[in-house]
């Protein structure tokens, strides 16, 4: 790879190897090195720019769960030498609750929870990054549900007239990386027209194997299509009005393995019906970003990992409501 160090066999390698470095190596300074001065980082919860807000980020965690592990579940990616690399990383986060923070006091609780970081790369460095973490499993393992948490943030930040600005459809999305294109009828391409049916119209999850498995947020799990259903009605049916758009697709075939993809979504809808999981209605506009993970096997969804932050939907229905 040109530009890159030659120590990283791929850039697979180059980005697990980095996350370890960073994280578990705790050479938390590297990002400077890894990371680029200017760097945008989109999350839920904003945009940041540059790499010393990542260092900060990366030691207040660190000094909360010590121990923390990002162990690589799989690095979905594309790209050449000519218009750089894009990876979809897939991450199993474990740790304990040890230290005072964003989180609280210390629980002493061991957590687990996955991340899904988008990052654009050239010349060893990481340019462009998009990242939606399962904080919902996060807080409910530590003690709150994904409302509480919510609140307290609120509450942090100097309440609803003072708390901090949520990533939405107008915010920063420009980026040098242009994605690469996938061919007609291929994987990338069905597995893209199976999240607008879902959204866009009555749809009967035919594209999903009978024995797929769902790996939803808050650590649930679903089994077979009509776990898969329940999943995606659960946070479909609150929304009327819904926008669903795909903003990013990468995708992977490689010998002797099932062929992966990935796509970043985004879905604006407004807030009218009452659930379990999010409340009486709001009656206002919600907007969400999330990371999908899907495999394939025989041409059907066998595997499906789906990434959004249940804290930040829960923190726009509260400013919302006041």
């Amino acid at each position: 790879m040109r530009g890159f160090d030659k120590k990283y066999k791929d850039f697979p390698d180059f980005i697990l190897k980095i996350t370890e470095q960073i994280w578990e190596n705790k050479d938390v300074e590297s990002i400077g090195d890894f990371y680029t001065n200017d760097i945008p980082v989109r999350s839920p919860f904003g945009v940041t720019y540059g790499n010393k807000p990542v260092i900060e980020a990366t030691y207040s965690t660190l000094k909360e769960f010590p121990n923390r592990q990002l162990l690589g579940e799989d690095v979905i990616w594309n790209g050449n030498d000519e218009i750089g690399y894009h990876s979809s990383h897939r991450i199993l986060s474990k740790g304990t609750h040890l230290g005072k923070g964003f989180y609280g006091e210390p629980t002493g609780k061991d957590i687990y929870y996955r991340v899904i970081a988008d990052c654009a790369c050239k010349n060893n460095q990481v340019y462009d990054e998009w990242i939606v973490r399962d904080q919902g499993a996060m807080v409910r393992q530590i003690g709150y549900s994904p409302e509480e948490f919510a609140r307290k943030m609120i509450e942090k930040e100097g309440g609803v007239s003072n708390s901090s600005k949520l990533y939405d459809a107008n915010s920063d999305k420009n980026s040098d990386y242009k994605a690469e294109s996938y061919k007609d009828r291929s994987i990338a391409e069905k597995y893209t027209q199976v999240l607008s049916n879902i959204f866009n119209k009555s749809y009967e999850y035919e594209d999903y194997d009978r024995a797929a498995n769902l790996f939803w947020p808050g650590n649930k799990l679903g089994h077979g299509r009509e776990d898969i259903v329940e999943k995606w009605n659960s946070i479909k049916k609150i929304f009327t009005n819904i926008k669903f758009s795909i903003e990013h697709v990468g995708f992977l075939e490689e010998p002797e393995k099932n062929p992966r993809v990935s796509v970043r979504w985004f879905l604006e809808g407004e807030h009218a019906n009452e659930s379990d999981e999010y409340g009486k209605a709001s009656n206002k506009k919600i907007f969400i970003m999330g990371i999908n993970h899907a495999e394939f096997n025989n041409n059907s969804i066998i595997r499906e990992w789906v990434l959004f932050d249940e804290v930040a939907i829960w923190k726009q229905i509260l400013l919302n409501h006041g």
